[in-house]
């Protein structure tokens, strides 16, 4: 009988990827989900029943333990940008994450792979920031030969990132960015989700990596990318950092008064606070070198994907080549 393994959060942006990846390698995977109806699409990555989206609850042990039962690996997707109600960075990324590794041992699983983020510091001001690293802090706590991958900035066809901004180029002249000098260092989803499955399958030194693409930019420089390949001219605008909270408080404000009727969709307090931080691999960590992969460049694959912002979208390139006519 083939092996299972429990993804929390396998429907998610980086989830999916890894569930795809999971089901090619002929495992059966359990998506852990709140909404399993919602994930009813990651069902075609394998055969019939090989992936099934099932009910969890990560901040109750029960809902944990009962789509763990008969997993032989277990991996941890779970993590937010903001917070909404119940959904906080403490409750999902600091004592969720540690609730799957406490209740993954108790359960005799030890393969473990927890998805972090660059930039995890149990000092920092930022909360997500501070709860990442707690929560690296707890899977290690019970799952010491857990594989913890600390990607930068992720990016592939359903990010919010990339997208975001390139949808805000339809609505004006201007592109408004916070912190246009910080630097990253995008890395692939789907270069993530194979170092994901490398610590699946224990072809991964237990350790913590840092993954991060080919290339280091600026927030300013991807921005420029982005508007070359989507063939559009923009003003970037930089927001000084000062401004930007004083926005970021009022958006929150707003969501936090309406009860989360109005969600800030636009920036908030602590993302101001990550914007001040580079995002890029450090110095003297195991990155995807250690782990046999070459990651991917940004420019060989946001074209993939962002062609529908451009003005004719897939119809750009037959007015381009058009232009070129001899009448």
């Amino acid at each position: 009988m083939s092996k299972l393994v429990t993804i929390y959060g396998g429907s998610g942006f980086v989830g999916r990827y890894i569930t795809r990846r999971m089901a090619k390698e002929g495992w059966r995977v359990r998506v852990a989900v709140r909404r399993p109806n919602e994930a009813i699409f990651v069902k075609p990555y394998g055969v019939v029943g090989q992936v099934e989206p099932v009910f969890c609850n990560i901040r109750d042990d029960a809902s944990v333990r009962l789509v763990m039962q008969g997993a032989d690996a277990v991996v941890n997707c779970v993590g937010i940008l903001s917070e909404t109600g119940k959904s906080t960075f403490d409750e999902l990324q600091h004592e969720g994450a540690e609730r799957i590794a406490r209740i993954a041992g108790q359960t005799g699983i030890d393969r473990v792979v927890h998805i972090s983020a660059i930039g995890a510091d149990a000092d920092s001001k930022s909360d997500y920031a501070r709860t990442k690293a707690l929560g690296e802090e707890g899977v290690m706590r019970f799952q010491p030969e857990a594989v913890i991958l600390r990607p930068s900035i992720v990016f592939g066809a359903e990010d919010g990132f990339f997208n975001r901004f390139a949808g805000m180029t339809r609505f004006g002249p201007l592109l408004p960015v916070v912190g246009a000098e910080t630097r990253f260092q995008p890395v692939y989803v789907d270069d993530v989700a194979k170092a994901a499955v490398k610590g699946v399958l224990g072809q991964a030194e237990p350790s913590t990596y840092e993954l991060g693409g080919p290339d280091v930019h600026t927030f300013r420089e991807l921005m420029q990318q982005m508007l070359q390949v989507i063939r559009r001219r923009r003003l970037i605008l930089n927001i000084p950092f000062w401004a930007a909270r004083i926005m970021a408080f009022g958006f929150d404000m707003l969501q936090k008064i309406t009860f989360g009727v109005v969600k800030n969709g636009m920036i908030t307090r602590d993302q101001v606070k990550n914007l001040r931080n580079d995002n890029v691999v450090g110095q003297g960590v195991k990155t995807f070198d250690d782990l046999g992969i070459k990651p991917t460049a940004l420019e060989a694959v946001l074209p993939d994907y962002l062609w529908r912002f451009r003005p004719s979208g897939q119809y750009s390139d037959i007015k381009e080549s058009a232009k070129n006519l001899k009448t």
